[in-house]
């Protein structure tokens, strides 16, 4: 007898399972502690299988009976709904495990450790703000140029020209990494080259008129404000590292027999460790700023706790107000004062590259060689020291 609704809310549980049948394979399993679930009896290829069709009441008689209909005509076909549905299941989970997102962040997973913690979150924060909500649920094999190309000029349009350029990077890699996990056969990001305007590259305002910085470094000497910001100011020329190097700097990461500064590769933007050899002027300064400072952690505190470094606009506030503006000198100018002045002194460019701590295309050579041309840099540094001195001693 066809079962009906009151049959099965009235049925009560007796410790045993129960099974109602209500023809055509289909019957209810009431279990000994009173759940009720749908299955369905079937053979095929001679054996006997059962298939769950869900749990009464969120799935009623009538939906019990559909669900049976439609599993009794793939029989029919010779088609088994229990391994339709692993399949379906299997289908889905792969496509899950090969969207575009999924693929990303398992990609940022092998690769994000490589690169300096804030780096590796701008590029995290790009994905997410700018790529995932384009095309990130797209199985990565479904991404189309135009996919990739509306999320870049969003960016572009933004005037982020630079970020539009490499977003497109990042996604190649991304590609490039599902072609060698078998997810994908080809790089779709090669064929957008061109499709973005050029970047326009902006150098950081320097000096490198000799009169000039020796007025710069005179300038910082007079410096009056507070103490660990005119020894990061005198400090800078010599010792070519980033702004933000700079201000984190830790007396734990100075050897003094030495000479040299050991930055970790945590706080490096490539996430390689980098040298910086000290002449004997940096020796001078740190010397003169570790009774302030030398008891805690930073060599430039900040002036209301010495549990964090500097502001990192400080230095530049401090340019400021000795009257350098924005057009003509910033913190990072540093950089650029030593390296066009001495390229311009003939002096091995692979050694002025590797001072600046810049980017070693070959990583895995990069990550052994951050003692490369050390000697060589060693005299490099003490004569640019030297030759600061001369433009700040210079009567002009």
């Amino acid at each position: 007898m066809p079962l009906t609704d009151v049959t099965i809310k009235n049925i009560k549980p007796n410790g045993k399972n129960i099974k109602l049948f209500d023809g055509g394979g289909l019957f209810l399993l009431v279990t000994p502690v009173g759940h009720k679930r749908w299955r369905l009896k079937y053979r095929i290829a001679g054996k006997e299988k059962l298939f769950a069709l869900g749990v009464y009441p969120e799935v009623s008689l009538k939906e019990a009976r559909e669900k049976r209909d439609e599993a009794r005509k793939l029989i029919k076909q010779d088609i088994d709904p229990c391994a339709q549905r692993h399949a379906a299941k299997a289908a889905l989970k792969e496509k899950s495990e090969n969207t575009f997102e999924h693929v990303s962040l398992e990609w940022f997973a092998v690769h994000g450790k490589k690169l300096a913690p804030s780096y590796s979150k701008k590029i995290k924060s790009l994905l997410e703000r700018e790529v995932f909500p384009v095309f990130g649920g797209k199985a990565i094999v479904d991404v189309e140029h135009a996919d990739l190309l509306k999320a870049a000029r969003h960016v572009e349009a933004s005037g982020a020209v630079e970020t539009a350029h490499r977003l497109i990077q990042i996604c190649g890699q991304i590609f490039r990494y599902a072609i060698a996990t078998n997810r994908l056969k080809y790089d779709i990001s090669t064929s957008l080259r061109g499709a973005l305007g050029k970047v326009t590259t902006q150098r950081m305002a320097t000096l490198t008129d000799s009169n000039r910085i020796g007025q710069l470094l005179r300038a910082i000497d007079s410096y009056a404000g507070y103490f660990p910001v005119k020894c990061a100011l005198q400090l800078a020329p010599l010792f070519f590292v980033r702004p933000g190097e700079l201000q984190k700097a830790e007396w734990g990461e100075f050897n003094w027999e030495l000479s040299e500064w050991r930055i970790p590769a945590e706080k490096m933007k490539m996430n390689q460790q980098h040298i910086v050899p000290l002449s004997r002027q940096a020796l001078s300064i740190l010397e003169t700023l570790r009774p302030y400072t030398g008891a805690g952690r930073f060599l430039f505190p900040s002036i209301r706790t010495t549990t964090k470094p500097i502001a990192p606009e400080s230095l530049l506030v401090a340019l400021r107000s000795m009257g350098f503006t924005k057009e003509e000198m910033t913190v990072h100018g540093f950089r650029g004062m030593a390296s066009t002045i001495l390229n311009e002194q003939g002096y091995n460019r692979d050694w002025i590259e590797r001072q600046l701590a810049h980017a070693e295309r070959d990583s895995i050579r990069a990550a052994y060689n951050y003692a490369e041309y050390l000697p060589e840099r060693q005299k490099m540094v003490q004569e640019w020291a030297d030759y600061l001195d001369g433009l700040r001693y210079a009567k002009n």
